[in-house]
């Protein structure tokens, strides 16, 4: 069910190069950076349609709901919608691919650590995208922090993204155990046009950008044990 990107939606010039690119185009390379950046942080599967759904809105539904505004050459917003077992399955092998032992883990979706994990995540997805559109479309594109909320019930979401000709897509995602999320995408019709060919240059792959989050996590982790041991130690010296 994996979607191809070896030939993706778009006029071709003579020499097979692409000559537009249009909103299916920009979702198909954010597809790539999801299932590739969660590939890589649970290693397991992580699979999408080959099927795109054109929807009126976008909005945020049970049981986590996760969503990042960007801006720059064109504005948008992204929406993944997790079912508990999909948010569960894929933060535990993130976490147990992070050495963490599964006795340690949290035990509900509902938990604040589950959430800050699939933000983490999520932050990891977007970057990747932001990266590939700036090597594939040659443009700049920033995002804000992802907001993850734990929900009982649909929210519409309404975000003021000054969008003028909005469209939305949804794609189904499906991990390793077959546990399902869903992929919103609202973003202005924009259309993007090859002048020349021009090379493009290296930029950050999943893998790096798994390895550099894996890396601050690691630091900021060593950073608060240092804290309370310093702390530790002053009480210690002060007789409490």
């Amino acid at each position: 069910m994996q979607a191809s990107v070896e030939n993706p939606v778009g006029l071709s010039s003579a020499d097979g190069h692409k000559m537009t690119y249009n909103t299916e185009d920009i979702l198909i390379g954010l597809c790539e950076s999801v299932s590739q950046v969660l590939a890589k942080a649970s290693h397991s599967q992580i699979r999408y349609s080959g099927m795109v759904q054109r929807i009126q809105r976008t909005c945020l539904k049970p049981d986590i709901g996760c969503f990042v505004l960007f801006d720059g050459g064109f504005t948008g917003l992204v929406v993944i919608n997790f079912s508990s077992a999909a948010a569960m399955e894929l933060y535990e092998n993130y976490m147990i691919n992070m050495g963490m032992s599964r006795e340690g883990l949290a035990s509900s979706h509902t938990s604040d650590e589950v959430s800050n994990v699939m933000g983490e995540l999520m932050n990891q997805m977007v970057g990747d995208f932001t990266g590939r559109i700036a090597r594939e479309l040659q443009t700049h594109i920033t995002q804000n922090q992802p907001k993850m909320l734990v929900l009982n019930k649909q929210v519409l979401l309404s975000v003021d993204t000054n969008l003028d000709q909005p469209e939305a897509r949804r794609v189904t995602f499906f991990t390793e155990r077959n546990n399902i999320f869903y992929l919103e995408l609202a973003v202005d019709r924009t259309e993007f046009i090859r002048l020349r060919d021009f090379e493009t240059f290296d930029s950050v792959s999943a893998e790096d950008v798994f390895e550099s989050a894996g890396k601050a996590r690691a630091a900021a982790d060593s950073a608060v044990s240092e804290a309370s041991s310093a702390a530790d130690d002053l009480l210690e010296s002060l007789g409490m």
